[in-house]
C-alpha cells in the first residue's frame, strides 16, 4: 500500500499539459544539480522524468551527491526517491527500457583531481521503489551517448575510458542482461558528444576528441556527426554514415533526445569549450553555454535551426522530449553556475 501511495505521488500525466506549466515556470530541482543523469519512463499511461547524481553548487570533488528525485508536474513538486547506491558519480548516462531506468558508467573525482571511471550499471524500478546491480559494462566509460531501440537494446555509444577516447559501441540487452559488442563508429573517437536513438537510426554530433597538435591542451571540440543504421535482424550490426556538421561550432555536453513521432534528433545548450566539471576549460579559460537549439530531421536528413534559449545551460546528460516541449534538468548557466531550473524550449521555431 505504501508503494503503491508513493508512486501515485510521484506519477504525472503528459495531460497536465506542459505548454501551460512551462508558461508558469516548473519547480526548480530541490538543490541546484548539474551532470545529472535523466531518463523519462512511461508507466500506466503516466511519465515520470528522474534526476540522478551530479554535482553540486560548490563545484568541487566532494560536492558530488547520489540523490535522486522524481518530478511531479501535476502536482508541481519534486519527490525525493532512494539514492542512487555507493558514491555519487559524474559523467553517467541514463535511458529507460522495459519500464525500468538503467544507469551507467561515470565517474567518480578524487580530491588530488584524479578520478575513477567506473563499471557501474545501476537499475532502478520504479514500482519496486529500488535499485538493483546490472553487469558490469565491458569498458567503463564516462561521457558516452545512451540510445534505446525496440525497448530492449540499450547502446553506449564512445565516452572516455581509463586508455582515452573510445570508438566502441557496447550493447545492453535488457530482456537477456547481457553485454554485446556493437558495430564501432569509424569517426574519431569522442566524448562529451550528444544524441539519441531514433526509430533504427542513430544520431550523435560533437563531443570533446584528442588534441593531435598541442599536447598542453590535450582535448578539443569536435564536429563531426554521424548517422547509424541498426540492422533490423541483427541488432550488433551499424551501418555508419558521416552527415554534415549542424549550424554553428561543435560543441560538449550538449543536452540531446529523440522522438519516433516528429522523426528527429533534438539538441540544445552545451559549450563551445572542452572543460573541466568545475566549468573552466582545459586551456584555463572559463566555459559558457550555447542558446543555440537544433535538430536533425530523418525525414529530410538535414539539419533544422529551433531558434534560441533565453537561459542558456550546457553540462546536460539528456534531453527529454515530450509532444508539448523539450525538457532540460539543472545544467550550469552563464558565469559557470550550477543550476536547478527545468525549462521546457518549444519543438517548433
Amino acid at each position: 500500500m505504501k508503494k503503491a501511495f508513493v508512486l501515485a505521488a510521484i506519477h504525472f500525466s503528459l495531460a497536465a499539459n506542459l505548454v501551460q506549466a512551462a508558461d508558469e515556470a516548473l519547480p526548480p530541482l530541490p538543490t541546484p544539480v548539474s551532470n545529472n543523469a535523466v531518463a523519462m519512463v512511461r508507466i500506466n499511461g503516466h511519465t515520470l522524468i528522474y534526476s540522478m547524481m551530479g554535482l553540486g553548487a560548490q563545484k568541487t570533488w566532494n560536492a558530488v551527491t547520489n540523490d535522486a528525485n522524481a518530478l511531479n508536474l501535476k502536482f508541481a513538486k519534486w519527490t525525493a526517491v532512494r539514492a542512487v547506491p555507493g558514491l555519487g558519480r559524474l559523467g553517467a548516462v541514463a535511458a529507460s527500457a522495459r519500464q525500468q531506468i538503467l544507469l551507467f558508467g561515470g565517474f567518480v573525482p578524487a580530491q588530488n583531481g584524479m578520478e575513477v571511471i567506473v563499471p557501474d550499471v545501476s537499475i532502478y524500478d520504479p514500482t519496486a521503489l529500488r535499485w538493483y546491480r546490472g553487469p558490469d559494462l565491458p569498458t567503463p566509460v564516462r561521457d558516452a551517448v545512451a540510445g534505446v531501440y525496440r525497448d530492449r537494446f540499450i547502446y553506449l555509444i564512445g565516452g572516455l575510458s581509463d586508455r582515452g577516447p573510445t570508438n566502441q559501441v557496447q550493447m545492453y540487452d535488457a530482456e537477456a542482461q547481457r553485454w554485446l559488442a556493437a558495430t564501432a563508429f569509424p569517426g574519431p573517437a569522442v566524448f562529451g558528444h550528444a544524441g539519441a536513438v531514433v526509430g533504427d537510426t542513430i544520431v550523435y554530433a560533437d563531443g570533446a576528441r584528442k588534441n593531435p597538435v598541442e599536447k598542453s591542451v590535450p582535448y578539443i571540440p569536435s564536429d563531426d556527426c554521424w548517422l547509424g543504421k541498426i540492422d533490423h535482424r541483427d541488432p550488433k550490426k551499424i551501418e555508419w554514415t558521416r552527415i554534415s556538421p549542424h549550424p554553428g561550432t561543435g560543441r560538449y555536453r550538449v543536452a540531446a533526445g529523440g522522438s519516433d513521432r516528429d522523426a528527429k534528433v533534438y539538441f540544445a545548450g552545451g559549450s563551445a569549450t572542452i572543460y573541466d566539471y568545475n566549468g573552466i576549460g582545459v586551456d584555463g579559460k572559463p566555459a559558457e553555454p550555447s542558446p543555440e537549439v537544433f535538430a536533425w530531421n530523418l525525414k529530410n536528413r538535414q539539419w533544422e535551426l529551433m531558434g534560441e534559449d533565453p537561459s542558456p545551460t550546457m553540462d546536460h546528460r539528456g534531453l527529454m522530449v515530450t509532444s508539448e516541449g523539450l525538457v532540460s534538468v539543472g545544467g550550469m548557466g552563464k558565469g559557470q553556475a550550477i543550476v536547478g531550473v527545468v525549462t521546457v524550449l518549444p519543438k517548433r521555431k
